[in-house]
Order: C-alpha cells, then structure tokens, then sequence
C-alpha cells in the first residue's frame, strides 16, 4: 500500500506595516522602518507560525529594512536564526517612480488623477518615470551598485514586477522546494500578488484584486510537481 506524498510548504508573508504604509505613503523601493504597529504584526506573525508547528529550512527577503527586520524578529521568536537567508533586490517591493515618497493627493496633484489612480488598478499601468539622475533612482544607491543598471526600474507596471521576479522564482526559489524544503519568503504586496500570480496561473486582473494583509502569513501546499493543491492564511 502507497503511503500519502507529503506535501511542500511554502509560506509568503508581507512585512509588517511600515511607517510610510501607516501615513500612506507611496513607498516602493524608500527603505524605510516598520511602524510600532508593523514590528507587533511581525511578532504575532513569527508566534502564529511557531503555535502552527511551522518549522522553515531557508528564508528569503528582499533588500529593504521593513522586510528584513520582519524576517528577523520572526526568526527569533521561532528560534530559527541560524537558518540560510537569501536577501534580493528581484524581491524588492513595485518601484513607484516620481510618485515614491508621496501621499495619494499630493500625487495626483502634481501627476493628475488618472495617472496615479491607472497604477492601482491596471497590470500594464507604470507610474510616473522617475529621472535618471534622480536620487531615489535604485541606480544611484549604493545598495544596487552589484546590480546591472540597465535591470534596475525607474519606475513600474506589475507587469514589469512580474518579469522582474520570475527568474528568482523559478532558478532559486523553487529549485529550493523542489528538493522538499519549507520556505519562507518575507515580502511586500506587489512582490506576493506576482509570486502568487505564478504559482496558481492568475491572470493580470486576477492579480490587481488580490489582498495581501500585512503581517498575515499565507501558506501554499504544494505537490511533488510543485503545483498548488491548497492556500490558507496561517492561524484563520
């Protein structure tokens, strides 16, 4: 008698809420800190996984300090600190070119309403271009300077995200749970609505309608193929 496949675990979760998502702000690649409230969701996060018997053998997170400092209080309310931790730029959160570091209607002020409202609604819709010589450019950071800079945005459509993150799914991150390990990807919104789009085949409008809570974990189970056979918000 066959005994049942075990199934993979893969579990996405976005940072904790930032001080720029509590002041509503648009943030994408501005490396700014959590919120009070976001480094309690990011603890409750690590203690619904641990009360869950969750258990991880590698984490990634982009390289932005919300999520990083969200992986790493969750790896130390689960004890897991010593485990491997891939951080990528690919993971960063949707670049929002000009409109970064702004507020809704100040944005649409400046840009108008419909070029700024278009980027929440629409999968091929790019913000405002930010200009080359722009500080808040990814470019011009030294953080990126490893990076090709013909690869790094001055701005983005969730189309352009997706593409972006592809290759690190498939030539990291599955590779990964193809040989049986529990993952854990710590990120943002933009990032987990595309990686969420390729794993279960959604489509562009699918995709802008999917919620992403912060600090909420969601956990993929996946079959040997590496297809998803269930999704679930961990602790619900």
């Amino acid at each position: 008698m066959s005994g049942t496949k075990k199934l993979i675990r893969l579990v996405l979760l976005r940072h904790g809420q930032s001080v720029w998502n509590q002041n509503r702000h648009f943030t994408g690649w501005s490396n700014v800190a959590l919120s009070a409230q976001g480094e309690e969701e990011a603890r409750r996060a690590g203690q619904l996984l641990k009360q869950a018997n969750f258990d991880f053998d590698i984490c990634f997170s982009s390289e932005l300090k919300r999520a990083r400092d969200t992986l790493a209080t969750i790896q130390s309310e689960m004890v897991l600190e010593h485990l491997p931790t891939h951080r990528s730029w690919r993971l960063n959160e949707r670049h929002y070119g000009a409109l970064e570091g702004l507020r809704p209607w100040p944005a649409m002020r400046k840009f108008g309403i419909w070029p700024v409202l278009k980027t929440q609604f629409y999968f091929d819709a790019s913000p405002p271009l930010l200009a080359a010589d722009d500080p808040r450019a990814p470019a011009n950071q030294q953080r990126y300077a490893s990076v090709d800079p013909s690869q790094l945005p001055l701005a983005e459509s969730m189309r352009q995200v997706s593409k972006r993150v592809r290759p690190f799914l498939h030539n990291t991150i599955l590779p990964e749970a193809k040989q049986g390990k529990r993952l854990l990807i710590v990120a943002h919104k933009g990032i987990l609505r595309v990686l969420m789009m390729q794993l279960e085949g959604l489509t562009g409008a699918q995709v802008m309608r999917l919620s992403v809570t912060t600090g909420q974990p969601i956990c993929y189970e996946l079959d040997e193929t590496l297809v998803p056979v269930n999704r679930y918000y961990v602790g619900q």
